[in-house]
């Protein structure tokens, strides 16, 4: 489990595409100190087990289902990437409760700094919409944040579609985490607090609020009585 507070901006120094995976070689020297096979690092958010380490770097592998989930896919040599270990037990919980298992990619709508802060809007996968709360807890390539603002459904944004999200950012975040380089267009892994995804399966009436329509039943083309192809 993680917190979502970055200890090192690492740089990839390595990437070999394997047929079904990706190998990332990754230099931390802060979360490299202590590492060891088998040990995990969030690396923009997403949980990754260490395969190989020596001095200040380690290396990764990263199946086809996690390059398809999350912005991983399209990181190269030379791009910067938020850093945490594995939280101890009886460390401090310094931001929320993070799996590492990223929800989905969103992407940055907006970028706008201000005098002591910088806003920056992003957008968010439709299914995630319901769990994103003003004030409520969200995690950005791996960053702990708090929800600042959100997308209201009866309205439109000129220029968007789609739900959103905004984070305010103190100068120490963009300094410390890639977040300060954050580009408009760019891609960001989302994970949304998991309480509240837990919170919905364990209730009824909210998991059937957002299940699928029904098929329908009876005669509707098909010889058989099933849905017509």
């Amino acid at each position: 489990m993680f917190t979502g507070i970055v200890e090192e901006l690492g740089t990839i120094v390595r990437r070999d595409d394997l047929a079904d995976a990706a190998r990332l070689t990754v230099r931390g020297p802060l979360v490299t100190s202590d590492a060891g096979f088998g040990d995990s690092i969030a690396v923009n958010g997403v949980c990754l087990t260490v395969v190989e380490h020596q001095t200040d770097e380690f290396t990764v592998d990263v199946m086809a289902e996690t390059l398809r989930r999350s912005s991983l896919a399209d990181l190269t040599a030379g791009n910067h990437v938020n850093l945490e270990r594995a939280m101890a037990a009886g460390g401090r919980f310094g931001g929320h409760i993070v799996q590492g298992h990223v929800d989905g990619v969103g992407r940055i709508l907006s970028v706008t700094p201000s005098q002591n802060w910088t806003v920056v809007r992003i957008a968010v996968p439709t299914q995630l919409e319901r769990y994103i709360v003003e004030k409520g807890s969200i995690t950005v390539d791996g960053v702990s944040l708090t929800v600042s603002s959100i997308s209201q459904p009866a309205t439109s944004e000129p220029g968007t579609s789609g739900p959103w999200f905004e984070i305010s950012l103190i100068p120490t975040t963009l300094q410390e985490t890639n977040l300060g380089a954050a580009a408009v267009g760019a891609p960001v892994n989302l994970e949304v607090d998991v309480i509240a995804k837990y919170v919905e399966r364990l209730h009824p009436a909210l998991q059937e609020a957002h299940s699928p329509p029904a098929q329908p039943v009876g005669d509707t083309g098909g010889r058989d009585g099933s849905a017509a192809e």
